[in-house]
């Protein structure tokens, strides 16, 4: 195999060889590890199911994914007891293996390495206390297992070449776009929960729909419409269908996003804003008051109270039906006598009875 390997100049993370080359570590695993650490200090402070959805990684491949790095000792969790009787996860992650002292010991706020001596401190991993010797001497400390680098800060030396000049224009920050309104975001969200009408590997909750408005409310600033923004995310699926709703939802306003039109002179009238949602009311129906939004200005009783309303009525019309039955319908026989009496007496002639 030839290769040919060419250091970036930024951008990169250092990966222990450990972690890639192990042989019982899945892809995913070793994937989701990389991703973490090469991410920003502040950004790192998240479940790890949510840096593996950000990868569009979820379902079966995240467990088995997680699977891997609690198995070896990447990830350790435990569930701690916190105020008002409730329970929460906390999860320590590490792109080297650890031990679960060494895990409990970075819960604690402690360094993973160096428990074997307190030092006299009695805390464990602390340093030994200087003696009265000049120079002052200690044993040394241990390396603090599990730290990660900052992204774009890593050790060592730099082998790569100084940026060029294309690189540094590349750098310079572009005018900032206006920020979508209120009313676009709504507008968007809206589009990306109806999606699920259109094909149900499209259905989105609500917080991954405003987490997405963002992107999909710049298509409405660009002049698309509603209608058109809904059957450019929901046609052409892929054949072997969407894996993540998210992902593919995603990737797709990012990448046929369209190009901000041309302004001209004629188009300096600003677009029509959207209808805003209807505010919320109490609901006039039966029990315990209640508020909902209505779809309608003319709606007073929400969904479940209106059904309830029509199930009474129904309900009270088959009771009185039922109680005051109405008549049975003449036979036909019956019927075609009343029809000839009806004709005779209009004619003027009566049945005659004939004698035998």
């Amino acid at each position: 195999m030839l290769s040919h390997v060419i250091p970036p100049p930024r951008g990169y993370t250092k990966a222990p060889n450990g972690l890639i080359r192990h042989p019982r570590l899945g892809s995913d695993a070793k994937v989701l590890v990389l991703y973490i650490q090469g991410l920003p200090e502040e950004a790192r402070d998240k479940a790890l199911s949510e840096h593996a959805r950000a990868l569009g990684m979820t379902g079966r491949a995240y467990q088995k994914a997680k699977a891997n790095l609690v198995t070896y000792g990447y990830v350790h969790e435990k569930r701690e007891n916190v105020e008002g009787g409730r329970w929460r996860t906390v999860q320590v992650f590490s792109n080297e293996p650890l031990t679960d002292d060494q895990a409990a010991r970075l819960r604690a706020g402690v360094p993973a390495n160096g428990y074997a001596n307190t030092g006299g401190s009695g805390v464990p991993g602390a340093s030994p206390a200087p003696s009265a010797h000049f120079p002052t001497v200690g044993e040394p400390t241990g390396r603090m297992v599990g730290g990660l680098l900052p992204a774009d800060e890593e050790q060592g030396e730099d082998s790569s070449h100084p940026p060029t000049e294309a690189d540094e224009d590349a750098e310079e920050p572009s005018a900032e776009p206006e920020p979508p309104s209120q009313e676009e975001l709504l507008l968007a969200e809206r589009v990306l929960l109806s999606l699920r009408h259109q094909a149900r590997q499209l259905s989105l909750g609500v917080r991954e729909a405003r987490k997405l408005a963002g992107l999909a409310a710049e298509w409405l600033r660009r002049g698309v419409s509603a209608g058109d923004l809904r059957l450019a995310l929901s046609s052409a699926l892929p054949a072997e269908g969407v894996r993540t709703a998210f992902g593919f939802l995603a990737h797709r306003l990012v990448e046929k996003l369209p190009p901000r039109p041309e302004k001209t002179a004629e188009s300096t009238s600003p677009p029509p804003s959207s209808p805003l949602p209807l505010p919320l009311i109490a609901c006039d129906g039966p029990g315990e008051e209640h508020m909902f939004r209505p779809h309608e200005s003319w709606v007073t009783t929400c969904g479940p109270c209106h059904r309830e309303q029509q199930r009474a009525y129904w309900a009270d019309l088959m009771a009185r039906a039922e109680a005051d039955p109405a008549p049975t319908p003449p036979s036909w026989r019956e019927r075609v006598a009343i029809e000839i009496r009806a004709n005779g007496a209009a004619s003027g002639y009566g049945t005659r009875a004939t004698a035998t």
